[in-house]
């Protein structure tokens, strides 16, 4: 198989470099585990025929060779389990397919999500997006215009999203025009930043990019999105400071998984990373429930006990607030903590 390299291998800080030296096989990938031979994991290569796969290779690093549960393999392998039509679960979980303008949904009164590009540094098989209409939503200037045009004639919005696919997809001198004309609209006052490719790919962090965002008149946030401890190692801890220094508020939401981090004991140790790394844990989510993902849900009670058992263990602030989105609601749902009674 060509541009196979080991785990060991060191990788170059060019982050588009990086963003190009993908794995995109499922075989290559369980061949690059020492999991070739594991018929089960094996048995899912046709899912994605429904979703690809796509995994950077500086992600592949973190992942333990040998082990067919390692938390970030089961995030991002396709599994025969996605072909199953579960009850209750479509292709549009968060009723989003109708944005205002292409690539622009303002589902909440005083900020709006701008989908700057449609694509991602890696496909999380989870995705609620996965089946998203990108190819009427393109992120292109075209379109961001237009999105642009609608934010400035509603003077309730305060707050713009960045989204996607991913929005750090943008080359940094895209989010500067971007930042830009944002800056320029007075009642905007916040601009978040919701990614995952600084934590497949922690280079994405550039000074250009840091450099333009400290400068901003707009506050800065960025949620990072993370589920598992494993996740972070020694180059997303310096892009995460690297950040700091420059002024960005840094945030992070999750999603409960099953087998990935349904446990009050692995939330715990994510917390406790997140925090020493200078990210405060912020929400986590219940699955939005999207076609093809039902093998990660976790039922309600079960994240309730679980998120009881993570408050014995870690500080109040530590703690995310249990979550859940419900297309149409002009908020997300926090979740009681309280079991139901039988």
């Amino acid at each position: 198989m060509a541009n196979i390299v080991t785990l060991n291998t060191p990788f170059r800080e060019d982050w588009l470099y990086q963003l190009g030296d993908v794995i995109t096989d499922p075989d290559e990938l369980l061949t690059l585990l020492a999991l070739n031979d594991n018929a089960e994991l094996q048995s899912g290569r046709e899912a994605r025929r429904l979703f690809p796969l796509r995994v950077p290779r500086a992600f592949v690093a973190r992942m333990q060779p040998g082990d067919p549960q390692d938390p970030l393999l089961l995030q991002v392998l396709t599994a025969r389990e996605e072909f199953i039509a579960a009850p209750g679960f479509t292709t549009d979980p968060l009723d989003e397919q109708r944005s205002v303008v292409p690539g622009l949904l303002h589902k909440y009164s005083n900020r709006a999500l701008l989908l700057v590009k449609g694509g991602c540094a890696v496909n999380c098989r989870y995705c609620f997006r996965r089946h998203f209409p990108y190819q009427d939503n393109q992120g292109n200037k075209a379109n961001w215009v237009q999105a642009l045009d609608y934010i400035r004639t509603r003077p309730e919005l305060d707050e713009i999203i960045f989204s996607g696919g991913d929005p750090l997809m943008a080359k940094d001198h895209e989010l500067d025009w971007l930042i830009g004309e944002l800056e320029g609209i007075a009642h905007i006052k916040r601009l978040r930043i919701h990614t995952r490719l600084p934590v497949v790919i922690p280079a994405r962090i550039t000074d250009i990019f840091c450099q333009r965002l400290e400068k901003s008149r707009l506050q800065v946030l960025m949620v990072t999105h993370i589920n598992h401890a494993n996740e972070i190692d020694d180059a997303l801890r310096a892009s995460m400071a690297k950040l700091k220094r420059h002024g960005v508020t840094l945030l992070n939401q999750s999603v409960l998984l099953r087998g990935v981090n349904d446990s009050a004991d692995v939330l715990a140790a994510l917390s406790n990373a997140l925090f020493d790394a200078g990210i405060l844990p912020y929400y986590i989510h219940v699955l939005d429930k999207v076609q093809g993902a039902a093998h990660f849900m976790v039922n309600d009670d079960e994240a309730r006990v679980i998120m009881k058992g993570l408050m014995s263990k870690v500080s109040g602030y530590m703690v995310p607030k249990l979550t859940r989105e419900i297309g149409g609601e002009p908020s997300k749902t926090i979740l009681d903590l309280r079991l139901k009674q039988s």
